[in-house]
């Protein structure tokens, strides 16, 4: 009896010395994040009647701003939607953190309880994703009206533009688990080479820094998609040349210069998958449409963040090498 007694003790000390904690996104692995992610879009285009892959879209969308900008924590969950206590409890609400659904309407405030426990709550997925679905499904169900939805709430086109892709690549592959699926920009079974040269010195067309990293590779020389994306730009411009950009789903700006001619067939707006070859290599650039020769044959790669009000370039030197790894496997 004493024996069963001192268990029951040490078994009631260990649940309250080391309670049960709740299992966070970064403690989960991506095939769990996905699968919960796509349940929750599931589940809420079955409650308000908006497509998951809009959803999804936003979701990429707001996912790609936490990561760049310094205003935004990292979220708890695996929904990225995100929602300033204000704007959820109600600018006058005397209580930001209010989990009362009653209360924050009362004070204008746009969040809602999505798991019908009775709370509406910035912490929950299920209540954040909720929100932003019943706020859209105010405005429809078909595109043109999601979109208005959307202009109305973000107040910016590019963003439209973003979240409109990010959904069609959901949509065509009906699964969002593509984030991580990339290629290197040249095959690596042709000659080629690499290294370092984001923020060099520039003079053509006045002084500037090099916005990008430059692989040197053979005339006609293939080159590829790193990531799935939408063809945002193609043409001509008097420093680039010929040259392709591609919005990827963490709302990246992927910028393909100097190439010879394009990959017959890709059109602006065109869905594109990595390895997907889009151009070749070439010297184009530097003066009017069709000049080249005027440096050796090379791609110029560059990335570009967008932060929800503007993009910079940053060094994509790291996400090559990381690349090119993963293709030699």
């Amino acid at each position: 009896m004493k024996k069963i007694s001192l268990i029951f003790c040490t078994l009631i000390m260990t649940i309250f010395i080391f309670p049960i904690q709740e299992i966070t996104a970064a403690e989960k692995s991506s095939e769990d994040i996905y699968k919960e992610r796509m349940s929750l879009y599931k589940d809420m285009e079955a409650i308000t009647q908006v497509p998951w892959y809009w959803l999804a879209g936003v979701d990429a969308y707001e996912r790609g701003l936490r990561r760049a900008r310094k205003d935004r924590d990292e979220s708890q969950g695996v929904i990225n939607i995100y929602f300033s206590p204000k704007e959820w409890a109600g600018p006058l609400n005397p209580d930001l953190d209010s989990e009362d659904p009653f209360a924050n309407s009362l004070f204008e405030g746009i969040g809602l309880d999505g798991n019908e426990n009775g709370k509406a709550s910035l912490n929950e997925d299920a209540d954040v994703l909720y929100t932003f679905a019943n706020y859209l499904s105010g405005y429809g169900h078909d595109d043109d009206n999601i979109q208005i939805g959307l202009w109305e709430y973000y107040h910016r086109d590019q963003a439209i533009n973003i979240i409109t892709g990010h959904a069609r690549i959901f949509r065509k592959y009906n699964r969002i688990d593509l984030d991580d699926e990339h290629a290197f920009p040249v095959p690596l079974n042709y000659n080629y080479s690499y290294r370092s040269t984001w923020g060099d010195k520039r003079g053509w067309g006045g002084r500037r820094i090099h916005e990008g990293t430059d692989i040197f590779a053979d005339y006609r020389t293939p080159v590829r998609a790193t990531s799935h994306g939408i063809i945002e730009l193609k043409g001509w411009n008097k420093f680039g040349g010929w040259r392709i950009g591609i919005r990827d789903l963490s709302n990246t700006y992927n910028y393909y210069a100097h190439l010879s001619g394009f990959e017959d067939g890709v059109e602006k707006g065109d869905i594109v998958a990595p390895g997907d070859v889009i151009g070749y290599v070439g010297s184009s650039g530097y003066g009017k449409p069709g000049t080249e020769g005027k440096f050796p044959p090379h791609l110029h790669y560059g990335m570009y963040r967008d932060n929800g009000y503007s993009e910079w370039s940053f060094d994509p030197y790291s996400s090559l090498k990381s690349w090119e790894k993963q293709d030699r496997k």
